[in-house]
């Protein structure tokens, strides 16, 4: 059974993106969205994250005695990635980061504080905004849900997979999507592809990211780059496509630990009871490459009770201890009978690099490997997300965002900055969201 519809927006994806941009649009009575999402039971990559929202220059920061900036943030960023060719993109989201943060906290009534215990390798200042339970971003994408599917000028659909772009004339018109036993064709002024990015697809990530393995996916199922097959006829450029946020604190029991670990002074060692490497020295996107070099693709990851009484403080540590992924043990002879070490080796490489403090038992632990979050590569888009086709050109009636529009990761996953992933798919919601309010791009509307 067909179904024919007509909006002044459709929204493709209710992630983190998508959501964003379909609360801005609708901040304006007059415009109608239809917003449809593949799986809300399956989830986004946004809600299975930490819920870290990348911000300089909040009044948060600024309560807690920290000085920072828009321009500060897109500098650590740039320093990490060294990817020139975007910095008005990057540029343009480290701007609006500080008001949508203020936004969520005033206007959608979702506690935020400034993590001042989130310490993250090139991040010049404490940045990344959190719920003060730290509850990880399930929690936040649910309530920007429940906002936006209380609009009367909003059309929220789960269960609704899109499944291609209508184009008349090279412009991008509508979607066709399903729901049940109904196909939905839908006509809109404006597109927004706010899909996640292809983590989730083996054979993608073999034909692009081959280098990184076979590690542990743990982002969502859903995640499958359905967009690269709707853009690619189009003539849509794609940028940086082996670049992954990727993780080396991943937990044998597929859950993460709490990247702030190493400023605790966590220590990291292989099986061979060698310290190999400096815990500070790389984001936890980078980490992954070191992990996967070392025997087996396994490190235990040591620390002690100094550095649990900070740790604990977040869902992922929670999330950790529920599976069964932490470990404990009293004094350095139990721990290395329980990691079956030579308790020498281990003595060894428990000594502290300089300026760092000695940890003291008892002793936590857990066995990591590395994973793959989501993929950082997608389409070329200019600074108010619309695609960029091979020439140049733009593709009219198209805006896109998150996991389906290049990261800010660069051409390496090891450039990728903590709180990226939500800076690019918030920030752009955001951009793409308030030009849609004002009009822009809506003149094409049949609901009009």
């Amino acid at each position: 059974m067909r179904e024919d519809i007509e909006v002044d927006v459709v929204v493709a994806g209710a992630g983190a993106c998508g959501v964003m941009a379909a609360l801005r649009a609708s901040e304006n009575p007059d415009v109608v969205v239809a917003v449809l999402e593949k799986s809300m039971t399956e989830g986004c990559n946004a809600g299975v994250s930490s819920g870290s929202l990348a911000a300089g220059g909040t009044r948060f920061q600024a309560a807690a005695g920290i000085e920072d900036s828009a321009q500060r943030h897109t500098a650590d960023i740039l320093a990490n990635s060294g990817d020139e060719r975007h910095r008005d993109l990057v540029t343009a989201l480290c701007t609006v980061a500080p008001d949508y943060v203020h936004w969520i906290a005033d206007d959608l009534g979702y506690p935020m504080d400034v993590g001042i215990d989130m310490a993250r390798k090139g991040m010049s200042v404490p940045r990344l905004h959190a719920d003060p339970a730290r509850a990880g971003g399930g929690p936040l994408i649910t309530h920007m849900r429940k906002v936006l599917a209380d609009r009367p000028n909003v059309a929220l659909l789960d269960e609704a997979p899109v499944t291609g772009l209508r184009v008349e004339n090279g412009t991008v018109v509508g979607v066709t999507a399903s729901q049940g036993s109904h196909d939905l064709v839908v006509q809109a002024g404006v597109t927004v592809l706010a899909t996640d990015g292809f983590a989730g697809n083996h054979a993608l990530m073999q034909e692009y990211c081959a280098e990184l393995g076979d590690p542990f996916h743990g982002g969502v199922s859903t995640a499958t780059g359905d967009s690269i097959g709707w853009l690619s006829p189009l003539g849509a450029e794609f940028r940086n496509m082996s670049a992954c946020l990727r993780h080396g604190q991943v937990t044998l029991r597929g859950t993460r630990v709490n990247p702030a670990l190493p400023w605790l002074g966590a220590i990291l060692v292989n099986r061979h009871g060698e310290r190999f490497v400096d815990e500070q020295a790389h984001g936890y996107s980078g980490l992954a490459g070191v992990i996967q070099a070392q025997p087996d693709e396994r490190a235990v990851l040591i620390w002690d009770a100094e550095a649990q009484q900070t740790a604990q403080h977040s869902e992922m540590m929670r999330e950790s201890e529920r599976a069964g992924a932490l470990l404990e043990a009293p004094d350095v002879a139990s721990l290395a009978e329980a990691l079956r070490l030579d308790p020498k080796a281990l003595a060894l490489a428990l000594k502290p690099l300089p300026g760092r403090r000695a940890l003291v038992g008892p002793f936590h632990y857990a066995w990591l490997t590395h994973g793959v979050l989501t993929t950082q590569g997608g389409a070329a888009i200019d600074t108010t997300g619309r695609v960029l086709r091979n020439d140049g050109t733009t593709i009219p009636g198209l805006r896109a965002g998150g996991g389906a529009a290049v990261g800010l990761a660069g051409k390496h996953s090891a450039g990728y900055s903590s709180g990226n992933g939500l800076l690019s798919a918030f920030g752009m919601g955001w951009i793409v969201g308030n030009e849609i309010a004002a009009g822009v791009g809506l003149g094409g509307s049949t609901h009009r």
